[in-house]
């Protein structure tokens, strides 16, 4: 057989790629198993002293010492985490620029506001799961020992019986509470006027003085006025019951079928970051949490998350980030 001019030019043009992708792939290779040659920033996307940065910091202290390089924490708030997360979505994909994402940058806040700059699946590479927990359906005491209301059905029963007498309280529209109790009017049918505060804190001060009769709140920052006996614990919101409360009922185990509000954060990577670099990141931060002084803190915060692998967490996001486009519809609440 005649070899032509083109034929030999293609074979070897053939040739040449090929030997250019295993010399490309091998320079990847390298460079992930040099990596971090150099400091981690690790951005924070809400403002200093919360628990997100309290444990960031915690474990960037961990994870340095095990990948013998700094890792700076750095505070970027605003926007309900968006600002934070931005600039982790846009930074070059090489595992030097981490974020504390949480269920409301990654599921939340792309239904919610109009105009978000990033995309929550496509431009962060998740790495690992670090707290997960429930909110809590909590009622005022008075309220409750009032009109004897000892479960989520004598809190249903009473609201269908006392059209418009009911009030709930929220940290702000489009909040956790907020959409908790959005979902479990839809779900129930119930009447109960929606009262947003500027935050949790002047939430739960209208619940405990009554002015408002039940909320969801955050495991961590209910679980001491349950435990004062200040209000009245009915249900958690997630599918699996907490050991924090363990004579607390799921809502589903309650009665309302289809109820799973959580609240979680992990940390992510830029999206396109090497997955030699993502399973380094993954087994120190891992580490890390099985850290005595990590997993303390994770304790007083409501959580007993198990370290788990990335693909675990990034298939878990994805799977609440269609959950909650389901859910933010129904609250109807919307950000410019």
């Amino acid at each position: 057989m005649t070899l032509t001019r083109r034929m030999i030019l293609k074979s070897a043009g053939a040739l040449l790629a090929s030997g250019l992708l295993g010399s490309n792939m091998a320079m990847a290779q390298d460079a992930a198993t040099a990596w971090p040659e150099k400091p981690i920033n690790f951005v924070v996307p809400y403002a200093a002293g919360g628990p997100l940065d309290t444990i960031a910091r915690l474990l960037g202290e961990k994870v340095q010492q095990e990948l013998k390089q700094t890792v700076i924490v750095e505070n970027k708030a605003g926007a309900g985490g968006n600002i934070g997360a931005a600039s982790v979505a846009k930074a070059q994909p090489d595992g030097y620029t981490l974020v504390m994402g949480a269920v409301a940058i990654q599921a939340i806040n792309p239904w919610l506001y109009k105009n978000i700059t990033f995309d929550p699946i496509k431009d962060f590479a998740p790495v690992i799961m670090v707290s997960s927990v429930p909110n809590v359906l909590i009622v005022n005491k008075d309220f409750a020992e009032t009109n004897n209301i000892n479960s989520l059905q004598d809190l249903i029963d009473y609201a269908k019986n006392n059209a418009g007498k009911l009030n709930y309280a929220s940290g702000g529209s489009g909040s956790a509470g907020h959409l908790a109790g959005e979902l479990m009017k839809a779900r129930t049918g119930i009447d109960a006027v929606h009262v947003p505060y500027g935050g949790a804190n002047p939430a739960k001060l209208s619940l405990l003085s009554n002015q408002t009769q039940f909320m969801f709140d955050n495991l961590a920052s209910s679980l001491p006025l349950i435990n004062e006996g200040q209000v009245k614990a009915l249900a958690v919101t997630t599918k699996e019951a907490t050991p924090f409360l363990p004579d607390t009922p799921t809502m589903e185990a309650a009665g309302i079928k289809d109820f799973d509000i959580g609240t979680w954060f992990g940390v992510f990577a830029t999206g396109g970051t090497p997955e030699p670099v993502i399973n380094k990141l993954n087994k120190a931060y891992s580490n890390a949490m099985n850290d005595p002084a990590v997993q303390k803190q994770l304790k007083t915060m409501g959580s007993d998350t198990k370290p788990g692998t990335a693909q675990e967490f990034a298939d878990f996001v994805k799977s609440e980030h269609e959950k909650y486009k389901e859910i933010v519809k129904i609250s109807g609440a919307t950000i410019n």
